[in-house]
């Protein structure tokens, strides 16, 4: 065997079904962890390089135990090489323990670990603590935002709101509508640099507001088309002009179908009373909460991390003409945004959250 190549790694099934095992507990020793997903990875076709940037390890250590596994076996990277350190049961008790810390407790002087503080708090060093996060996932420094909707009347409106989705009644036009209220045009106070091979493009951290516009839009569900409009303000009457736009530019003899969030414009008496002139609008209120339940709000992401982000509009006039051919250009190859989650799955999700807040409050 050339041993200035990476040895190539054949498993047979019960040797994977072993290192997966090992892969995946939270009772095998660390080291071992890690020497299983190291053969995985290899056996994969993975490259000690590609491994070792995976894994977050050096690329010896890598290679140590792939060679070990192609000339031994399990076996070869079951059992120690002798070492230093402290005993296996102690390591593990160790792990154990940062563990525990990480998802239950806090330091007294901020609101989160880092690899030094942690280290610091149970004897050990940084090496260690960044492994164990490593094998279990932990990520002290990162927070995802979340919302478990109050509204009383969750349940019966995802059933509404998502048999539309699913199942799209005949004759009519399902529209996810909404507004990107206050979109800023923003340009920057020193010209941009370009970017080129060594160097991120430039952006200068200050602007200078050049005013703001209201976008209106409503997706429509099967063919993705959007029906757009900007305006200056975020009212009600913008609200019922938005709407007359969509009267005018869908087919008279269809219904249409409008899924919106509980905005006061949406529900307020003056709209009501628009309505009930127009009754073809069928309106769908998504949960307090729960943008996430309106796809118009996918595109709008879409708007924002293509066109919007990095933008430099020197006033509303150059933002408004972006938004609206971003509008035009969707519409020339629209492709719907396919809903798949029922009723059932988004509401046991919703309880488990639920539960899972209730209990975090009582304690």
């Amino acid at each position: 065997m050339d041993m200035r190549h990476a040895p190539v790694l054949e498993l047979s099934v019960e040797q994977k079904q072993q290192l997966e095992r090992w892969a995946r507990s939270r009772k095998s020793p660390l080291r071992l962890v890690q020497r299983s997903k190291i053969v995985l990875l290899a056996a994969q076709g993975k490259t000690n390089v590609e491994i070792s940037t995976t894994l977050g390890i050096e690329r010896t250590i890598v290679g140590r135990w792939r060679t070990r596994f192609a000339q031994r076996g399990i076996a070869g990277i079951e059992k120690d090489l002798p070492r230093g350190g402290p005993p296996a049961k102690l390591r593990n008790q160790l792990a154990a323990e940062i563990v525990r810390k990480t998802t239950q407790e806090t330091p007294s002087d901020a609101t989160h670990w880092s690899t030094r503080t942690l280290a610091q708090a149970v004897g050990t060093n940084r090496s260690m603590v960044h492994r164990v996060w490593q094998m279990y996932g932990l990520k002290p420094h990162l927070v995802k935002t979340f919302k478990v909707s109050n509204d009383p009347h969750f349940a019966e409106k995802v059933v509404d709101v998502t048999g539309l989705y699913l199942d799209p009644p005949e004759h009519a036009l399902v529209l996810c509508v909404d507004e990107k209220s206050q979109i800023q045009a923003l340009d920057r106070t020193q010209k941009s640099l370009p970017l080129f091979p060594g160097r991120l493009g430039t952006l200068t951290h200050d602007y200078k507001r050049n005013g703001t516009t209201t976008l209106f839009a409503a997706l429509e569900l099967l063919e993705g088309k959007l029906i757009g409009a900007c305006m200056k303000h975020h009212r009600q009457p913008e609200w019922v002009k938005f709407l007359k736009q969509i009267d005018r530019e869908t087919p008279p003899a269809l219904d249409l179908h409008l899924i919106v969030d509980n905005y006061v414009t949406h529900t307020c008496e003056a709209t009501q009373r628009w309505l009930k002139r127009h009754p073809r609008f069928h309106v769908h209120l998504i949960p307090t909460s729960s943008s996430w339940m309106n796809l118009v709000e996918r595109w709008f992401a879409e708007l924002t991390r293509k066109r919007l982000k990095r933008g430099v509009f020197r006033n509303e006039n150059e933002l408004i003409n972006v938004i609206m051919t971003a509008v035009d250009q969707h519409n020339k190859n629209p492709k719907p945004f396919i809903w798949t989650a029922t009723a059932d799955h988004i509401l046991a999700k919703f309880q488990h959250a639920r539960d899972a807040l209730d209990s975090t409050q009582s304690e």
